[in-house]
C-alpha cells in the first residue's frame, strides 16, 4: 500500500515538473542605451526601431525625450503556457499629467518560445516621463528574479 501511494506521488511530482518548464537567461544580458539615428524627439513622437537595434553599453542615460535604454536578454526554457513574466520598472517618481506619482510600473508579458530574445526597456516620449535618478528594472517569473539592472538617468 506504502509503495502504490510513493509511486503515484512519484508520478504526479514528474507530471507537475513538466507543466512549468524552469525559464532561466542563457548568456549574458546586454544593458545599455539604444542606439537611434533620429536626433530631435518631439514630445509624443515614437520611433519604431529594428530588431537588433544596437545598445550602447553603459548604466548612464541622458535625460532627454528620445532616450531608450534597458536590457536586452535571451531565456531558456520557455513555455507558452507557463507563469507569465512580470517586469518592474521602478522610477525615481514619475508624475503624470494628472498629477498622480509613479514609483513603480508593472508590465506582464507572456512567454514567447519563438522569440530568439527577450527586451525590457523604456523610452522617454513624454516630457513628464523625463526623471533624474536611479531607474531599477527587474524581470521575475513567479517569484524568481531572472534578471536585474539598475540606470542613472542624468
Amino acid at each position: 500500500m506504502l509503495i502504490r501511494r510513493l509511486g503515484a506521488l512519484a508520478a504526479l511530482m514528474l507530471v507537475g515538473t513538466g507543466v512549468n518548464a524552469e525559464v532561466r537567461v542563457q548568456g549574458p544580458v546586454e544593458y545599455g542605451v539604444f542606439e537611434s539615428r533620429h536626433q530631435d524627439f518631439q514630445s509624443g513622437e515614437r520611433i519604431l526601431a529594428q530588431n537588433g537595434q544596437a545598445i550602447q553599453p553603459t548604466d548612464q542615460v541622458p535625460a532627454k525625450l528620445g532616450s531608450k535604454f534597458g536590457m536586452r536578454y535571451r531565456l531558456e526554457g520557455k513555455v507558452a503556457e507557463d507563469t507569465p513574466l512580470t517586469l518592474l520598472y521602478f522610477t525615481p517618481g514619475v508624475i503624470t499629467p494628472d498629477g498622480k506619482r509613479h514609483d513603480k510600473f508593472e508590465v506582464v508579458q507572456k512567454l514567447v518560445p519563438g522569440a530568439p530574445q527577450d527586451v525590457m526597456a523604456y523610452e522617454f516620449t513624454e516630457n513628464h516621463e523625463v526623471v533624474r535618478g536611479e531607474w531599477r528594472f527587474m524581470v521575475f517569473q513567479g517569484d524568481r528574479l531572472l534578471a536585474e539592472q539598475r540606470f542613472n538617468v542624468r
